[in-house]
């Protein structure tokens, strides 16, 4: 198993980061009226997944403080989602982009809950 030093290093981060440049670059054709709420909402979830991953990575040395980091990380996937289900019954998705993006984080929702049924494997 190769040691991972950095948090852009994992997947997980990587997927999640991935996953909100998508939904920065959907965001743009919203409609103006959604600037300060549905557009800024899902890109500051969408972001904050990638945000608390990398702080949970440098919490690792502390189990419960990094499962927490994590378990957060788990949530703001799970708003992003959230979100996503408003933007698709607005029509500002289409079903396929909506069901894409919502498989991805389920998959990053996955990953996350790996990560904390594993916290041993991440102490140092």
């Amino acid at each position: 198993m190769e040691i991972i030093r950095s948090h852009r290093e994992l997947r997980v981060y990587q997927k999640a980061f991935e996953k909100a440049m998508e939904i920065f670059a959907l965001t743009k054709d919203f409609p103006k009226e959604e600037l300060y709420s549905l557009t800024d909402q899902i890109r500051r979830s969408s972001r904050s997944v990638c945000s608390n991953t990398a702080e949970a990575f440098r919490r690792r040395k502390y189990p419960k403080s990094f499962a927490s980091k994590l378990n957060e990380s788990e949530a703001e996937a799970a708003e992003t989602q959230n979100w996503l289900d408003f933007a698709l019954k607005c029509g500002y998705i289409s079903i396929e982009i909506h069901q894409q993006l919502d498989m991805a984080y389920e998959e990053i929702i996955g990953m996350l809950v790996v990560m904390q049924k594993n916290l041993e494997k991440w102490a140092y």
